[in-house]
This record gives C-alpha cells, structure tokens and sequence, in this order.
C-alpha cells in the first residue's frame, strides 16, 4: 500500500497534510526516512515511524472496554461522551464498530471491533452467543420462575417477542446474575419490569466466553476472537 494511503487511512491528514510530514522527514520506514508519497509499504512486515512514534498495524483490531455510566455507546454524539472518547492512539485512529450496544446509564464489557462480520456475528440472533448481567434491583427478588419461563415484552420498534433467561441466580439482597441469549433494546430492565421490579443498576460482566476480568471502569485491552467465539472455533 502507498505510505499517503496507509497514513490518510489512520487519520494522519489530508493529502496535503500528509505530504507535508513526508517533506518534513517525519515519516520513517525500516530506518529509512521517507522521501516520497507513492513509496509502497508491506503492511504485515514494515516498521513505521512519525515523529519517532511506532505506528502499529493492525489487520483486525478487536476491544473489549468496561464501558462508564454516562457515556454513549456511539461514536459521534453532540450531547453526550461516547464510549470513542476513552480510546488513545493509536486505537482510535482505526474505524471502530461498536457491537451489542449498552444503554447511556448501562456499565460493563462492550465490544469495538474493526470487522463489521465479527460485530454482526456477536449481536446476530441466530448466532445466540450469550450475554451475562449483573443486575441491582429496587427491591430483593428470590422467586425466578416467571423469567425461567419466559415473558412477553416489546423490543425497540414496538414488536411484542418472548425474553426468557436462559440461567439465573442471586448474588446478594437486591442483586441478580442473568444470562440471555439476544440483548434486544432494554431487554433485562423490560424483563424485570414485567415481573414488577425496577433495575436501577445494570453491568454486563460477560459476552460468550469473554469476560471483563480485572478491567477497572473505562479501561479496554485488546483480545482475539477466539476469546469471545471459543466454542463456535474450537467445538
């Protein structure tokens, strides 16, 4: 790929800009500064520098972020932080999907991924990768039965469909563990308003086999598919 091609895809400027760099000699590649816009560079294999800062390549890169309250799971909003705002270069230079979305006052682990077919394939109904939550409820619950079974609730677009946990347990006086398998709009807080409760804290802790881990609030880390999709490569 030419080098003003590869820099303008990680949002180092215009052509104009970039060229610039490259006149200046800012622009280093395997120890050779740079002279030229059309130098061609192999992405998988080449060590670029600016301004004697190593520029990493990444061919997929893949987040997991214990997302804040407070922040928007979007990418641009001009009312509120998003979850874009916590990246540091060089990762927010890359075009991050954001994959199973959390509610504005909603914590935990949420999925930025450069691939459009592994975001699609976490949130895809049919794939029915499960999703854990922790959940903090305005009044102690013991008895699960009605959501074992399954209730019926209205997803974004009004449509009724039927929600049901696949597992839950109690954690403690007012907190419950559950896990389901879609994550459709306000799905766990519907749930338990249908069954008379009010959520009044919700933290996913857990998609398929990826978890938070030691991630402390508004921290991410890098991690392969396979975390996430153990079963479905390696079953």
């Amino acid at each position: 790929m030419r080098i003003d091609k590869y820099l303008s895809n990680l949002k180092y400027g215009s052509r104009t800009e970039i060229k610039k760099l490259i006149k200046d000699k800012k622009v280093i590649v395997n120890n050779e500064v740079i002279k030229n816009n059309d130098f061609k560079i192999d992405l998988k294999n080449d060590s670029v520098l600016i301004d004697g800062k190593v520029i990493p390549y990444f061919e997929e890169l893949n987040l997991v972020l214990n997302k804040p309250s407070g922040y928007l799971s979007a990418n641009k909003d001009n009312l509120h932080k998003t979850v874009i705002d916590l990246i540091d270069e060089p990762f927010n230079r890359y075009d991050l999907k954001i994959s199973g979305r959390l509610d504005l006052d909603t914590e935990g682990l949420l999925v930025l991924t450069t691939s459009g077919e592994f975001a699609h394939e976490i949130t895809s109904p049919n794939s029915n990768i499960l999703k854990t939550y922790e959940v903090l409820l305005d009044k102690d619950c013991n008895d699960f039965t009605e959501l074992e079974k399954g209730v019926i609730i209205k997803d974004g677009k009004g449509n009724e469909y039927l929600a049901k946990a696949i597992a839950i347990s109690r954690l403690g006086f007012c907190k419950i563990k559950i896990v389901i398998d879609e994550g459709k709009f306000h799905q766990v807080k519907r749930m338990f308003e249908k069954i008379g409760y009010i959520v009044i804290g919700l933290k996913r802790v857990k998609i398929g086999n990826l978890e938070l881990g030691d991630l402390k609030i508004g921290e991410y880390r890098i991690f392969k598919r396979e975390e996430l999709l153990w079963q479905i490569y390696y079953c």
